[in-house]
């Protein structure tokens, strides 16, 4: 561990530590989504006011997460004059631990701010802001009776933040902040990014519907090339309608669907936008490692990076203490190289990557501090390789399957530990080219997790 990591790390840690005595003194907020277990199934805000506004407020929180991995990995490479075939030679260990600084801010009735930071991440190795938005569930401030009703089912978020794109996104792990994953790592296809736009909400009874614009960008920019031809940069919509509704006192059901769109794009990141890092260090990876370099251990990217359109359906079935949940995805899109940019080359047409997740659940003990569960993720894919401005490159399909079995214990609702036995498959990777040390590749074996969110 490098000594920048070490203070970094030593830093987080002693913040944590600080900001751990204040738990009990953390002021209510309006509208608000709760880092620890009480967050666990809460999508998005609702628009119940059951917060009282009583003047500007201030709210810090964190999320830590330290783990343990004991996995194995190979692939069907055996010539040791093979490059490919020398994967990292891993071991039982502990990877870098993660850590989150979360700042909520009531500013007035019905207005609030989120601002998230990773202090310390497997990404970047500096204090990294990982976005922040405008938050408004009421428009008091307009002294308007009309507005005031219009706005009673509304919600607007204005910002540079965590893009609403399916219900994954709100399972998955964020740095250190991985208390509500009920499992190790994310989806093999990754759904997530921070785009600088809006979302316009609206709720009732039960229903919702949204709408946004983005710049379909990671970062802001605002290039415009006219090189090469064809390169223009498009904005990114997205939606998702849905119902979410408790039935029953012990039975809720919420279906929804939501789809993302850019027709162009400089780097378009909808499954690469994590800039912390996989909870699987090092699987799948050849020596020599890095923990920024090889940041993505057990994950795919599409390489959409041009163009991008995707849809994903999410159900949730929740019965007493049995959940249920489901990601299907079907997404198409090109990079700017298979799109003719720049290129000789004619243009290929969007390649398609779909993904099957799902995961049930089993909740108990007094409180439900006690869960076990199954999950299964696969991936079925076309994937680009290598076409630059002067290679042709090549196109060849691809499937990865993921089976995982794990179950944890909430110790209080801001301490978790969790753990799972993980085995992930790969099959058509050729035996040569750039990605050809996922040749037959698997990997597997235990990862246990302590995560501390508040």
């Amino acid at each position: 561990m490098t000594t920048s990591i070490k203070a970094r790390l030593l830093g987080a840690i002693m913040l944590m530590v600080f900001m751990s005595s204040a738990v009990a003194q953390q002021p209510a907020i309006q509208y608000f989504r709760p880092y620890d277990k009480t967050g666990i199934n809460v999508f998005e805000t609702s628009k119940e006011d059951t917060v009282v506004y009583d003047g500007f407020k201030v709210r810090i929180g964190a999320g830590f997460t330290q783990g343990y991995q004991n996995l194995s990995h190979s692939n069907g490479l055996t010539a040791s004059s093979v490059p490919a075939a020398n994967l990292y030679e891993m071991g039982g260990g502990f990877p870098l631990a993660q850590a989150n600084l979360n700042l909520d801010v009531q500013l007035y009735d019905g207005v609030r701010l989120n601002l998230v930071s990773y202090m310390s991440s497997h990404h970047h190795n500096e204090f990294w802001v990982k976005g922040g938005y405008l938050q408004i569930d009421k428009v008091s401030f307009l002294k308007s009776e009309f507005m005031d009703n219009l706005w009673k089912n509304l919600t607007l978020k204005v910002g540079h933040m965590e893009i609403n794109y399916g219900d994954q996104h709100f399972r998955r792990s964020d740095g250190g902040h991985t208390l509500q994953n009920p499992w190790i790592e994310n989806n093999v296809m990754d759904a997530f990014t921070t785009e600088i736009g809006a979302e316009l909400y609206w709720q009732k009874k039960g229903f919702i519907a949204m709408v946004a614009m983005t710049d379909g960008e990671i970062q802001g920019n605002v290039a415009a090339p006219s090189t090469p031809a064809g390169a223009k940069r498009k904005p990114a919509f997205y939606g998702k309608v849905g119902f979410d509704k408790q039935l029953q006192d012990n039975l809720r059901v919420r279906l929804t669907g939501s789809f993302y769109t850019t027709k162009s794009s400089v780097n378009s990141t909808l499954f690469g936008g994590d800039r912390t890092g996989s909870n699987y260090q090092f699987v799948m990876d050849n020596a020599p490692v890095t923990v920024t370099g090889n940041y993505t251990s057990g994950r795919f990217n599409p390489g959409f990076r041009d163009n991008v359109t995707s849809f994903v359906i999410n159900p949730f079935v929740k019965f007493g203490g049995l959940e249920v949940f489901g990601n299907f995805e079907f997404a198409e899109g090109a990079s700017q190289f298979e799109n003719g940019e720049g290129t000789n080359w004619a243009a290929t047409g969007n390649r398609k990557a779909n993904q099957t997740a799902f995961d049930a659940l089993y909740r108990f003990g007094g409180t439900d501090q006690f869960y076990i569960g199954f999950r299964y993720v696969k991936v079925d894919a076309t994937v680009g390789e290598g076409r630059t401005a002067t290679n042709a490159g090549r196109q060849y399909d691809v499937e990865i399957d993921r089976t995982a079995f794990g179950g944890g214990w909430f110790i209080t609702k801001n301490v978790l530990l969790k753990g799972e036995y993980v085995n992930q498959n790969y099959s058509g990777f050729p035996d040569n080219g750039p990605n050809n040390r996922f040749f037959d590749g698997n990997f597997k074996g235990v990862v246990i997790q302590g995560a501390i969110s508040f």
